[in-house]
């Protein structure tokens, strides 16, 4: 069996649960396949504030979001096998589950295939780039023993 992705949690937040890394590990290696060997992921939990502010610079967004993702230039990426940054706020998922009568890990899968498919180039900001992108994310979490979490909504992609 071959190595997955290097996945680094680093939590800027103190309250609230987290995935254990082993989960972010399984998440990173489903998304990646076979691919997932010498890839290396960095996972950032933030505040609600800094989620914010991050969300405001970079997607022009005034409020906290669940999930941001920074991918590393392709040139950087083939040498070094870095993948990207996200960028995770536990309180804004928290609120996302309970509204949505989701499960709070299910939820955390999903936000960071979500994320990780946008490191590897998927979008959502045109229709067809969405249904493209969602039908990857359910197939992904299919696959973890995780229901379409699109069912239940009505609004694709996330904040």
């Amino acid at each position: 069996m071959t190595a997955g992705a290097s996945v680094s949690v680093s939590r800027k937040v103190r309250r609230g649960w987290m995935p254990p890394l082993r989960d972010f590990r399984l998440w990173a290696d489903t998304v990646l396949g076979s691919a997932a060997s010498g890839r290396e992921l960095s996972v950032l939990l933030v505040g609600e504030r800094r989620s914010r502010t991050l969300n405001a610079r970079y997607r022009g967004r005034d409020k906290s979001t669940n999930v941001l993702s920074f991918p590393v230039p392709q040139v950087t990426t083939r040498s070094a096998g870095a993948l990207g940054d996200l960028v995770i706020c536990p309180a804004v998922l928290r609120v996302e589950a309970r509204e949505q009568r989701k499960d709070v890990r299910a939820h955390w899968a999903h936000m960071v295939v979500h994320g990780m498919l946008h490191l590897l180039g998927y979008e959502h900001e045109r229709e067809r780039d969405a249904v493209r992108m969602e039908r990857r994310e359910v197939r992904l979490l299919r696959r973890l023993g995780i229901a379409n979490p699109y069912v239940s909504r009505s609004a694709r992609g996330h904040g």
